[in-house]
């Protein structure tokens, strides 16, 4: 069984393979950032998926610090994360269908004057 824990940590991975695709010079500052973990866990997770193959780390030629690195997927690292998309998928619209049904269940809680309310704060916080 998957607990909470095991959850989190692969949406970050998850999180982190896709950013990586799309931007492979992000810093660990600007991944942690994005991600929403300390710069410390992002360094933890990356040198992870590096050591399982997942990313290759080279230098980024267009960096004036040569110490920068780019992180690029290797193949294996793509299947990986076509399978974590696939997971994140399952897991979200599972839980987007039962907050739905939460919410239509509240939803006869409340009189058409309070939803019409509920509907225009919404509208402002936008």
């Amino acid at each position: 069984m998957t607990t909470q824990r095991d959850k989190l940590r692969e949406d970050v991975r998850f999180r982190i393979l896709r950013l990586l695709q799309d931007n492979p010079e992000m810093t660990q500052r600007e991944l942690a950032k994005e991600v929403g973990v300390s710069t410390g866990g992002i360094h933890y997770v990356l040198n992870a998926l590096v050591e399982k193959g997942m990313l290759k780390l080279s230098n980024f030629t267009a960096a004036e610090d040569k110490r920068r690195y780019a992180y690029k997927l290797t193949p294996q690292g793509i299947a990986e994360k076509a399978r974590l998309t696939r997971r994140f998928m399952i897991r979200k619209l599972a839980e987007y269908e039962a907050l739905k049904a939460e919410i239509d269940d509240v939803r006869g809680d409340l009189s058409e004057r309070e939803l019409v309310e509920i509907w225009a704060e919404l509208k402002t916080r936008n």
